[in-house]
């Protein structure tokens, strides 16, 4: 389920410097937090359905694409990335 966060981190450190790592733990910190004081998303190992039904319909969805499929799911404050039909992942947009 996290081969494809990993395989994601491992091409971001072939191409990047120190200052990318740092600007990228930076940014993660950043994020609010997943809570209903932060900003409510779903949260790793979600079904694609228990996503619909708790946010309702993503403004767009984009893939699958690779193997393991990996699909995207835009919402207006955060993207969703689904490995098959679970969220693996959510990023609060900027």
């Amino acid at each position: 389920m996290y081969r494809a966060l990993a395989l994601v981190i491992v091409l971001l450190s072939l191409g990047a410097g120190a200052s990318a790592e740092t600007l990228l733990i930076e940014a993660i910190e950043q994020q609010p937090p997943n809570s209903p004081q932060g900003l409510l998303r779903p949260r790793g190992g979600e079904t694609m359905s228990q996503v619909e039904d708790r946010f309702g319909k993503p403004l767009a969805i984009k893939g699958p694409v690779g193997d393991p499929p990996i699909t995207r799911w835009d919402y207006p404050n955060f993207s969703v990335f689904f490995e098959h039909d679970r969220a693996i992942h959510s990023v609060v947009k900027r």
